[in-house]
């Protein structure tokens, strides 16, 4: 695969997880250039803001050369073709992500056929964690370090007054 080739790992990332850091390490060591990129929906409401995501995120992902962080309004397919990316990774926590994820890989491949989609199972000590279980256990007080990164953790205790 030449320099050139970008892979693009897109998320809402409310919060960033060791499961989505698990990904973006395993992306920076398939690919040559990464970009995290978080996307804006202004139907959704978000715990964290998108300037607290990117943050989290630029920490988080910062022992990874190769890797960038950015945001995006719109379809994922457009941004891709904006910045040139030519994969879009997408992870797979359980075969019910895949069915869903399966539907937006062929949407993308029929407006964006110059971009393909790859799944990476995710690994299965983070097959259970998802930024929705971290926000309710952290919203009860409960310890999600084992979930997310310190930074992660010490935004969630800010955000609950813990």
């Amino acid at each position: 695969m030449s320099a050139n080739h970008l892979v693009i790992y897109a998320g809402s990332f409310d919060p960033p997880t060791y499961g989505h850091l698990d990904l973006v390490d395993r992306c920076s060591k398939l690919f040559p250039r990464t970009i995290v990129a978080l996307g804006r929906h202004p139907s959704r409401h978000p715990l964290f803001t998108v300037d607290e995501r990117l943050e989290l995120l630029r920490e988080v992902c910062a022992p990874y050369p190769n890797v960038t962080v950015d945001s995006f309004d719109g379809l994922l397919i457009d941004y891709g073709t904006r910045v040139g990316a030519r994969v879009i990774v997408r992870g797979l926590r359980a075969g019910t992500d895949f069915e869903y994820e399966l539907q937006i890989a062929h949407a993308n491949a029929d407006l964006g056929p110059e971009i393909d989609t790859v799944f990476l199972p995710t690994r299965a000590h983070n097959s259970f964690i998802s930024a929705s279980l971290v926000r309710e256990i952290a919203s009860h007080g409960g310890d999600v370090s084992r979930y997310a990164p310190p930074a992660v953790c010490a935004a969630l205790g800010r955000k609950f007054d813990r």
